[in-house]
């Protein structure tokens, strides 16, 4: 009797184990942001999307503190793909807004990961500095990355490289498919005696 019982329950939790793994790897979220710390510098705030777009632009503002002495801004941007290829840093120069704001866009390649970036402020008096000192200080992933072996992103669906078209809602291409076929085994498998 426990053996016809146990084979049941058995292959009942198989089922739900694969159903389990198939939407842990659909719900998949993106690499961390990392955002550098302005304090003691002439930046009040900086303000940007906390994704980036594939295929379109990102946009930056920026702020300083009132008063203080700042003329210009650079924004030196890095964009990396998902092939692991960052391509070298642009010098974007910002256009301001008001005497405090500054503001500017980059285009993001259709096939981008992620995108670094650093802020050079250019002083009336002819210093630069550069925030963060060293390296770039901040860093937004995009909604479909490929980093390390690992795929992930708002967008990435749990098949290596797949990501949701934007015209598309719920699962997208492959991914359909593959979740009804792990249902129908599940559900063979929990029948079968």
């Amino acid at each position: 009797m426990c053996r016809v019982e146990c084979g049941l329950i058995m292959r009942s939790l198989i089922a739900l184990a694969l159903v389990a793994m198939l939407a842990t790897s659909v719900l998949a979220t993106g690499g961390v942001n990392e955002l550098a710390d302005v304090e003691g510098t002439d930046i009040a705030y900086v303000s940007h999307a906390s994704l980036v777009q594939e295929g379109g632009v990102f946009d930056m503002y920026l702020t300083v503190i009132p008063g203080s002495n700042v003329s210009s801004v650079q924004w030196i941007t890095q964009i990396c793909i998902n092939t692991g290829v960052c391509y070298p840093p642009e010098t974007n120069e910002m256009v301001s807004v008001d005497s405090d704001t500054y503001t500017t866009t980059v285009d993001i390649d259709d096939t981008a990961a992620y995108i670094n970036w650093k802020f050079v402020l250019h002083s009336e008096d002819g210093y630069e500095t550069s925030v963060p000192e060293t390296g770039f200080g901040w860093k937004v992933w995009s909604d479909c990355w490929f980093d390390n072996g690992t795929w992930g992103g708002d967008s990435y669906v749990g098949i290596s490289g797949l990501c949701e078209p934007e015209d598309l809602g719920g699962l997208p291409g492959f991914a359909a498919p593959l979740a009804t076929l792990a249902l129908a085994m599940a559900a063979l498998i929990a029948r079968r005696d």
